[in-house]
């Protein structure tokens, strides 16, 4: 008999052993077709309410697709990622060390298999895709492709997507994806953790038919992401020390204390200190005392003043970190302004939206605090407008920035189905905006 543990952890599987897949798939498609196929959120809930319909994981992701308006037939890609950008990114990235543990594991026996081994940073961008040559051809189809966006907010369900969005390993069988191109296919799909910080770094994917959705398919992908997850221990371990005193990184968004990361260790900052760290970094010339005292207060601090705030932030991160005449960061410093300013730069939209999560440190009155982050918020902001779609559009409006902004919600109205009830609820906050506007 299956204790509840066990039925939950059964539920995460597409298939059960004994189970007619020929019969499943063609009971998930009328289930599909009722549910994302139907205008009407009342014929959505009847086709759901059996318990037997759709498995909870599958219709909570079918559910927060159909929020988000995204397209159940259409798979595009604007943000493709391609080759230097997408190069250069990759090579970065942390997920790149684990390459040789998944390819001795799952790519070395997937060549003319009908199976892809796919990789994803943490925000389900596809980073390598190996594995059956005539599978890859056919999954470019679907846009199924290295440096594509297949998050679950993008694409809608989706293993690899739906992975990250519950941190757990998952399959997804045929008719169970959000999108209709994807109904041939199943997939199985493990996140990787940081084995430090437990951060997810991105994750791991098989891909192919429908034995894909057997039982022991997720038990194969959720085994390599531990041996991942070892080997990326081991290498981290190893070069520790180098890490510690290489790049530091210095966090300024929401309404918390800034905090500056270096290695494992997370040091809270004053207003003040942030401010300082912030400007530097955004001038890696340096700064005359003059010219940071004017950036730190629009009624000038004098030159002792600066001297001493230097002074005191020597003493919390060390002396060799800020050098003199002028004001520098001596040691490699990096900012999540820096990191979404590069997003932008390479056109990765989504990725910008992802990481801006609060204004630069919003308790800040300094004048070049300030600058930085109206430039931010106006270069985010620029780019929904011109080239933003639905998802990226509903991320940005729900958040601090843009609950406010009525053109990116007139544009967030202008990708919507006007039959849709999301249509409805954003024309009425329009209303409300509109309102209170003219008053």
């Amino acid at each position: 008999m299956i204790d509840r543990a066990g039925a939950k952890a059964l539920s995460w599987m597409a298939l059960h052993p004994g189970d007619d897949a020929e019969a499943h798939a063609r009971r998930l498609s009328e289930v599909h077709t009722a549910v994302v196929g139907s205008a009407s959120s009342r014929e959505r809930s009847a086709a759901l309410a059996s318990p037997a319909a759709v498995r909870p994981v599958v219709r909570d992701s079918w559910l927060r697709s159909l929020g988000r308006a995204i397209d159940p037939d259409v798979i595009e890609q604007p943000l493709l990622l391609t080759g230097k950008d997408l190069e250069d990114y990759r090579a970065g990235h942390p997920m790149a060390m684990i390459r040789p543990v998944v390819r001795k594991l799952l790519v070395e026996d997937a060549a003319d298999s009908g199976l892809l081994i796919a990789i994803s940073d943490e925000r389900g961008r596809l980073l390598w895709i190996e594995g059956d040559h005539d599978a890859r051809d056919r999954a470019l189809a679907m846009n199924f492709a290295e440096g594509a966006d297949w998050s679950e907010e993008h694409v809608g369900t989706n293993a690899p997507g739906t992975a990250l969005t519950l941190d757990r390993c998952v399959q997804i069988f045929g008719a169970e994806h959000y999108n209709r191109a994807v109904h041939e296919w199943s997939c199985s799909a493990a996140p990787v953790h940081d084995p430090i910080s437990g951060r997810i770094l991105g994750a791991l994917d098989i891909t192919g038919g429908p034995r894909v959705a057997a039982p022991e398919v997720l038990q194969l992908v959720r085994a390599t992401a531990a041996a991942a997850e070892a080997e990326l221990r081991l290498s981290m371990l190893e070069g520790a020390s180098a890490q510690s005193s290489a790049a530091c990184m210095l966090e300024t968004f929401g309404p918390g204390r800034a905090t500056l990361v270096r290695g494992r260790d997370r040091l809270a900052l004053s207003q003040r200190h942030a401010e300082i760290l912030l400007i530097l970094s955004e001038h890696p010339e340096g700064v005359g005392a003059r010219r940071l005292a004017v950036l730190l207060d629009e009624n000038e601090l004098d030159a002792v003043t600066v001297r001493a705030e230097i002074s005191r932030l020597r003493r919390v991160l060390g002396p060799d970190t800020i050098a003199s005449r002028p004001y520098r960061v001596q040691s490699a410093l990096r900012t999540d302004v820096a990191n979404v300013r590069a997003a932008l730069d390479r056109g990765d939209l989504d990725t910008a939206v992802r990481l801006y999560t609060g204004r630069v440190l919003p308790g800040s009155g300094a004048p070049g605090v300030i600058d930085v982050g109206d430039e931010l918020d106006a270069g985010i902001r620029g780019a929904l407008l011109r080239r933003g779609a639905a998802p990226l559009l509903a991320r940005w409006t729900a958040s601090i920035h843009g609950r406010e902004d009525l053109p990116a919600w007139s544009a967030y109205l202008g990708c919507l189905d006007p039959d849709s009830t999301v249509f409805a609820q954003v024309e009425a906050k329009i209303r409300i905006l509109d309102r209170n506007f003219a008053t």
